[in-house]
């Protein structure tokens, strides 16, 4: 049974910290602007979250890495507080190339050459194509519970489609999963989200309430359409017109209870599109960020520690 959005926010524990001394910053790129959150010292490292959350969803990680690290959590185009452009007919505003240039500018104005990047779900496909687009940019890269989309695309079967049926349902044309998810957009982000091993459990009141708040949004509903359907089409277009692999170290987790896990060899797939890549199962489902901050945190530090440390 899915709960009500206040019964939700009822059970969901609060969290005695969330973001304290962060910097909250709307930052002017060339199309618009990103909402953004600031801290610490050191190399800098590029936080990206993933559908349908924000840029909330690194509040349990981000306080410890700033410690390491100057971080920056960014909501993408389309998200949380983000710019929403509008659309065309190729998807092409939301393709993961466009939405990576808004990622390359913003470092730009705050100064960052080179910069590691850690993200999960759509914003791993977001550093992916960032990372093979602008690759003297990009000094390592962390990416959580994804394997390449094309390779996805290409090996999932019915089981997979079952678990992840948003990715096929969300690709419809507009408007009609717009105006289905626009009906009781509450019901179905707690579903979406709360049908994994940990249920609702991973998250926390703060976080859960600035994701049902921003998803209430009709545009973030149909941005967020629309990264799916650019990943079904342009960003497959423009995988396949690349010629070489990525170089930097890649480090790729995965939830030992997720889809990732049961469906694919994560690793292999990775090593098609990379040349040096390590990575593991956490114990966790999809959400591990949320679910298993502890670990997700160490193995980001050391990775990212590790590769700064061999300039």
């Amino acid at each position: 049974m899915v709960p009500t959005a206040a019964t939700a926010l009822q059970d969901a524990p609060p969290t005695d910290t969330f973001f304290d001394g962060f910097d909250q910053r709307l930052i002017d790129i060339q199309n618009g602007q990103l909402f953004c959150r600031i801290a610490g010292n050191g190399p800098p490292l590029l936080l990206l979250h993933g559908y349908p959350q924000t840029s909330a969803m690194w509040h349990k990680v981000a306080p410890d890495l700033a410690n390491d690290f100057t971080v920056i959590c960014a909501d993408l185009r389309g998200y949380g507080r983000s710019h929403i452009p509008d659309t065309d007919t190729r998807h092409a505003p939301y393709s993961k190339r466009a939405m990576a240039t808004d990622m390359v500018d913003l470092m730009d104005r705050l100064g960052h050459d080179q910069f590691l990047i850690g993200a999960h779900d759509r914003g791993a496909r977001v550093a992916h194509r960032l990372a093979a687009d602008h690759p003297e940019r990009v000094r390592a890269l962390a990416t959580l519970d994804i394997a390449p989309t094309r390779e996805m695309y290409r090996d999932a079967d019915s089981g997979f489609a079952q678990t992840y049926w948003h990715w096929y349902w969300l690709t419809q044309a507009h408007p009609f999963p717009e105006t289905l998810i626009s009906a009781d957009s509450d019901y179905y982000w707690l579903k979406k989200c709360g049908s994994g091993s940990a249920g609702l459990s991973p998250f926390s009141r703060q976080a859960l309430e600035e994701y049902l708040t921003c998803f209430r949004d009709p545009g973030v509903i149909h941005a967020s359409c629309e990264d799916y359907r650019a990943a079904a089409t342009i960003d497959i277009a423009h995988d396949d017109a690349e010629t070489t692999k990525l170089s930097m170290p890649l480090l790729a987790l995965w939830g030992a209870h997720g889809a990732i896990e049961k469906h694919f060899d994560c690793l292999a797939l990775w090593r098609e599109r990379a040349e040096n890549v390590r990575g593991w199962a956490v114990e966790a489902g999809h959400y591990m960020v949320e679910e298993q901050p502890a670990k997700v945190t160490k193995a980001l530090r050391d990775f990212f520690k590790e590769q700064s440390s061999m300039e």
